[in-house]
This record gives C-alpha cells, sequence and structure tokens, in this order.
C-alpha cells in the first residue's frame, strides 16, 4: 500500500511538475561569466525558444551582478517586451562580436515593444540601471565564451 502511495505521488508530481515550473522563474538554467570592462556579470543563458519566452518573468528579486543572456540562432531584429516581468530592466542588444549595440530601459509588467537597433544575436538583460551606472554605453564591448571566435 505505501509502495502504491508512493508511486501515485510521484506520479501526480511528474504530472503537475510542468505546469508549475511553466509559471515559475526559471533558476536552473545554464550560467555564464561575463564581463563588461572590469566588471563580471554572471549570467543565466536563455538559448531556447522555451526558455527565452519565459525569460525573468514572475521573478521577484535577482542578485545585483546577474542578469539573463538571450542567445538566438541567428542575428535578427529582436524585440522584447516585459509581460509578466516584476523587475525593471535594461536590455542590451549585442552584436557577435560583444560589442553593445543599443541599450533600452523597460518598464516592468507593460506590453510596450523595445527593439534592436540592427540585427543581433544576444540580449543581456540586467537591473535598469546597471550599465548607466558604471558608464557602459552602446560601442562598449562584452567578453565572455559567447562572444569569444565571433567577428
Amino acid at each position: 500500500m505505501n509502495r502504491l502511495l508512493v508511486c501515485l505521488s510521484c506520479l501526480l508530481a511528474l504530472l503537475t511538475g510542468p505546469a508549475w515550473s511553466r509559471d515559475a522563474p526559471q533558476l536552473q538554467l545554464p550560467r555564464v561569466t561575463l564581463t563588461a570592462g572590469m566588471h563580471l556579470i554572471q549570467a543565466q543563458v536563455a538559448a531556447t525558444p522555451e526558455q527565452r519566452s519565459i525569460g525573468l518573468m514572475f521573478r521577484e528579486d535577482m542578485p545585483a551582478g546577474e542578469g539573463m543572456l538571450f542567445v538566438f540562432e541567428q542575428p535578427a531584429g529582436q524585440c522584447f517586451w516585459m509581460k509578466n516581468t516584476l523587475l525593471p530592466l535594461t536590455a542590451a542588444f549585442v552584436a557577435d562580436d560583444g560589442t553593445i549595440v543599443n541599450l533600452v530601459d523597460m518598464k516592468p509588467q507593460s506590453l510596450d515593444s523595445h527593439c534592436s537597433a540592427r540585427p543581433v544575436r544576444y540580449v543581456l538583460e540586467m537591473h535598469q540601471g546597471w550599465f548607466a551606472k558604471r558608464g557602459i554605453q552602446a560601442g562598449s564591448r562584452l567578453s565572455g565564451s559567447p562572444f569569444d571566435g565571433r567577428k
């Protein structure tokens, strides 16, 4: 009887787990260390369509030096909005070589669209003002494994 209850509990967890994880913050994504000049960034990597569609939605907090790097298969015009995103963020649209193409501040829980100024493969979201406080602007360069060897 106990074994049956354990099996049923496991089955229930498997069936309900994915629905919960779709609405909960993505906390188990791969991570990469990036640098912006002398500043370190610990970024979670959202590389699949599902990971990118969830992004930082529903998160109530994020450590100061952390962010999320969205990785797309090829450079394209990328547009982001903040539906269900609770934190004010700045998006850096980043070229293959790590050069920041443009930066945009984004208001929480908004459907306003914020787009790259030209086709990019990467978008790095950080707390709003993180880049400005460090003097990082369009034309600045990020370093790290995603940008190694890309021209």
